[in-house]
């Protein structure tokens, strides 16, 4: 999403941040082989460490996006229901109720991308 955002010109516009809802990869840097295809995709990325949503920032953030069913419970329950109807899975934006091809199952890290990155752009068209 930051890449499509920078693109697109509007990288001031916005505020992009992931989260984890569990805690397996916590202070992980990027999966390796999400790495790897984000390198073959040509889109640049920073090391980071993973962190764990937290229920008090909910009202920081304008949307919550979910990549798949089981995060959007578990991001739900982090705060407490969605009042605001802020949390929405990604594939939504492209038109699809459905999750991001998981590749932690799949290995099938090109089929996750091309779904993260409909879902995507559909989000940045929603917003510009």
């Amino acid at each position: 999403m930051k890449h499509l955002v920078s693109q697109a010109g509007l990288s001031e516009q916005f505020t992009i941040s992931s989260a984890a809802t569990t805690t397996e990869e916590l202070g992980n840097d990027i999966y390796p082989n999400a790495k790897a295809e984000l390198k073959r995709r040509g889109i640049q990325f920073e090391k980071r460490r993973a962190r764990q949503i937290r229920s008090d920032e909910y009202n920081d953030w304008d949307l919550i996006i979910a990549m798949d069913r089981e995060n959007l419970a578990d991001i739900r329950h982090f705060v407490r229901n969605d009042p605001e109807h802020k949390v929405r899975l990604l594939m939504s934006f492209a038109g699809e109720e459905k999750s991001v091809s998981d590749p932690w199952y799949t290995r099938n890290f090109v089929k996750a991308y091309d779904d993260i990155l409909r879902g995507c752009e559909g989000l940045l068209r929603c917003l510009e």
